[in-house]
């Protein structure tokens, strides 16, 4: 006999039931709903993407797009807020825009060459074609002259900056950390550029009491090795409280195959340098190797791209726009070689001859580079000295035969630069490493280690200039006299 409580038992487990049959009833609900919307998603046309290039009309809802190579107007989904300039779009059905997809990453690469008003600007291929896109919202006031940008060239449109400009390529803007006092053996080249460099920036009210225009420009020129870059590093580096730049333009970088390519580089970094300077603070241009670019025009001994080079470097140095805050620094060990009009008063007015140290020079020198926080034995002006009498000892090199008949004889003392001093020490030190590693002197470097260097260093002087080219050991030497018609190495 059934009682209550097992019909009660009964009526609870039936609800049960009913309660998982009507979950499993609404899962297969809505697994066939998600089905059907898969099935209609598949059922629509395949969507097209354009890029934006802006609203049309007062309400807001239509815009501009540029896809399948033609320029269309389009209406806004009212679900979109705001469609940045150059951003990729995605059109549904009935050519409206559905999407913003953001912006390309992939497109070509292009020169900003000068800005239009704000939002356009021209742009040249690396072929040197020109042409005018619009900009982007986020490239209105972030891209400047010289910038490398991403383009799509049948849009028109410019729309990413590529962090990598081409003028940053040869230029590095920032104030290298070398200073005068790190300088030995040149204290009268250095008062000399600090005079004319740094007064025209300190003084400039004085200045302009005076009617007295800074220089443009300084050619330092001597024998290789011997300073000319650390003294145009420190000239930077004394500027720095000003907020300085440094454009260290490396000559050969600049040059291109292209016909009128290098000369819109150089007008391209003066034109960085001019926007650099536009609020006062000194910028150095650099031309490091300044010969390997502006050669005297027709003297037959390069190419003839020398004839369009030089007078684009005049134009920009005495152009109508003008130079201000803005000193040119040239480097050169072939002074004789850069076209005369680049080295007249009124462009590179000042013209500093770096020569070969000479025996005080090499100490003073030789005090920078060993110093009393590197391990060494016995006074640190003893092995000053005898490096230095080293160096400068009567030894024989190269006999140069001149044109009258006389000959003159050249010794390895000649031939002492700075790089060659500095050299010398780091091959003390390594030897004075390689003894404390085998156990043969733990206390640093001695006497012997830089009488060791100095030979070492002189007997690898084969790169000199050889005998096929005589006059080369006149000019490596820093001579100038009759010419030299044979030389004999003696060494």
């Amino acid at each position: 006999m059934t009682t209550e409580a097992d019909l009660t038992r009964e009526i609870r487990a039936l609800k049960a039931r009913n309660a998982k049959m009507a979950e499993m009833l609404k899962a297969s609900r809505d697994k066939l709903t998600d089905l059907n919307a898969q099935l209609e998603s598949i059922a629509e046309p395949a969507s097209t993407y354009g890029i934006f290039l802006g609203h049309s009309g007062h309400s807001g809802h239509h815009g501009e797009v540029f896809t399948s190579g033609r320029r269309m107007r389009v209406k806004i989904t009212p679900y979109i807020e705001e469609i940045r300039v150059g951003a990729l779009v995605r059109l549904g059905e009935g050519a409206v825009i559905v999407e913003d997809c953001g912006f390309e990453d992939s497109g070509s690469i292009a020169t900003l060459v000068e800005k239009i008003e704000r939002v356009r600007a021209v742009v040249a291929d690396p072929q040197g074609n020109e042409s005018v896109v619009h900009l982007a919202q986020p490239l209105i006031d972030a891209a400047r002259a010289g910038d490398t940008v991403l383009i799509d060239a049948k849009a028109g449109v410019a729309f990413e900056k590529i962090d990598k400009t081409e003028v940053m390529q040869l230029a590095l803007e920032e104030v290298p950390d070398v200073t005068f006092a790190d300088i030995g053996g040149l204290e009268r080249q250095i008062e000399q550029i600090r005079d004319s460099v740094e007064l025209p920036f300190a003084q400039p009210e004085l200045f302009r009491t005076y009617r007295l225009a800074p220089p443009k420009g300084v050619l330092l020129y001597g024998p290789p090795g011997c300073g000319k870059t650390m003294i145009a590093k420190a000239i930077a580096n004394s500027l720095g409280d000003e907020g300085s730049f440094f454009l260290n333009v490396k000559g050969p970088e600049l040059l291109n195959k292209y016909v009128g390519e290098t000369e819109r580089r150089i007008r391209m970094i003066f034109e960085r340098a001019r926007e650099l300077a536009y609020d006062g603070k000194p910028v150095i241009i650099f031309f490091d190797e300044m010969e390997s670019l502006f050669r005297t025009r027709g003297s037959g001994v390069s190419s003839d791209m020398e004839t369009t080079i030089v007078p684009q470097l005049l134009t920009e140095m005495d152009g109508v726009e003008g130079l201000r805050n803005v000193i040119i620094i040239g480097a050169t060990n072939r002074e004789e070689l850069i076209d005369p009009a680049i080295l007249r008063p009124g462009r590179l007015d000042i013209k500093v001859r770096v020569d070969r140290p000479d025996r005080d020079d090499a100490r003073d020198i030789l005090a920078r580079y060993l110093t009393d926080d590197v391990p060494h034995v016995g006074a640190i002006g003893d092995l000053v000295d005898t490096g230095v009498d080293k160096l400068f000892s009567e030894r024989p090199y190269v006999e140069l035969t001149l044109i009258d008949g006389s000959t003159e004889t050249l010794g390895y003392c000649d031939f002492v630069s700075g790089a060659m001093i500095a050299n010398i020490v780091d091959r003390a030190k390594k030897a004075a490493i390689k003894d404390h590693l085998s156990g043969v002197n733990e206390q640093g470097v001695t006497a012997e280690h830089m009488a060791a260097a100095v030979t070492a260093e002189q007997n690898e002087s084969e790169d000199l200039p050889n005998t096929a080219t005589p006059d080369e050991w006149a000019r490596i030497a820093g001579r100038h006299g009759l010419r030299v018609v044979s030389a004999r190495v003696l060494g």
